[in-house]
């Protein structure tokens, strides 16, 4: 069986001008996140706790990505629109499942701030290599965990069309294709994401809680600005990843007045804009990264 992707309804004769922004953005995407990737790999001083979790996140946001734009620029640049039922279903796996791994990536990363903050005598002691290794596989294990039962599930249905309307094979677009009983579908979905959304971000809630906490407790400043600012990039990943999410979930369930395709670009940028912003964020905010970055350069240069 075969699937045909709409692209975007009502911007089809668009789609040549979109691919612009989007060959862009995966460019950018490729080029911040694996120069991140690259450098925690090959400076020794790069492997520590906070930078081994930024190098999975990365990872997982390249996966995501890669799963998604090659063939959405496929569908804009050549008119490529049909697609197997099961490349359909393994592109939702991945993007799905990179989208749960870096979601219990962020609840690491939140950890990780919580011992600098609370213990930073202590923090090489309880973060170690070991755990974190271990908090990766915790991670990639919810991903697999919770998305492999979607693929499964849609493949006991029958389908009474094939044309899907978005740029990638999107659980709920895809349930919506099928005829016959749908339910169990819809409620795990939503399931997934209460349990991936709500859950994550209460974790991440009480991490940052204990953080503010700890820091009204400090009476010098200069050591409350110092605390604040080894979460700071922590934060603003937060803000780009969960943000558009939700407002995309939001819209997407009862936004009825708003255009099909604002809700489809809506849910591209959802998933592309948090993986092309991270690099830059901690790119910014991390002035070991920028120093290293710098060394290769002017080794290069020299």
């Amino acid at each position: 069986m075969t699937f045909t992707l709409m692209g975007i309804p009502g911007l089809e004769s668009q789609h040549l001008w979109l691919s612009v922004p989007f060959s862009s953005m995966f460019l950018a995407i490729f080029i911040g996140n694996g120069t991140i990737l690259f450098l925690v790999a090959t400076e020794p001083t790069l492997r520590t706790p906070m930078y081994l979790l930024l190098a999975l996140l990365m990872a997982a946001d390249l996966i995501s990505t890669l799963a998604l734009v090659p063939k959405l620029l496929c569908l804009f640049w050549f008119n490529d629109r049909d697609i197997a039922a099961n490349a359909c279903f393994t592109q939702m796996f991945f993007i799905h499942g990179a989208s749960v791994v870096r979601s219990a990536l962020l609840v690491a990363m939140a950890f990780d701030r919580f011992v600098a903050v609370c213990e930073p005598l202590r923090y090489n002691t309880i973060l170690s290599h070991s755990l974190v290794g271990r908090l990766g596989l915790l991670a990639l294990a919810k991903g697999v965990i919770l998305i492999l039962p979607m693929p499964l599930l849609l493949q006991r249905l029958t389908f009474c069309h094939i044309v899907i309307p978005h740029t990638y094979c999107d659980h709920m677009a895809v349930v919506k294709m099928a005829c016959g009983h749908t339910r169990p579908n819809r409620i795990y979905g939503l399931f997934v994401i209460l349990l991936v959304v709500g859950l994550d971000l209460l974790l991440i809630g009480f991490s940052y809680a204990f953080i503010l906490q700890a820091v009204v407790r400090l009476n010098s400043q200069d050591a409350i600005c110092k605390a604040l600012n080894t979460c700071s990039a922590h934060l603003f990943v937060i803000l780009v990843t969960y943000v558009p999410a939700l407002f995309s979930s939001v819209t997407h369930r009862i936004g009825h007045n708003i255009p099909p395709h604002a809700h489809i670009l809506l849910a591209n940028l959802y998933l592309l804009l948090p993986s092309m912003l991270n690099p830059i964020i901690y790119g910014i905010k991390m002035k070991e990264i920028w120093d290293k970055m710098n060394k290769c350069l002017c080794k290069r240069t020299s």
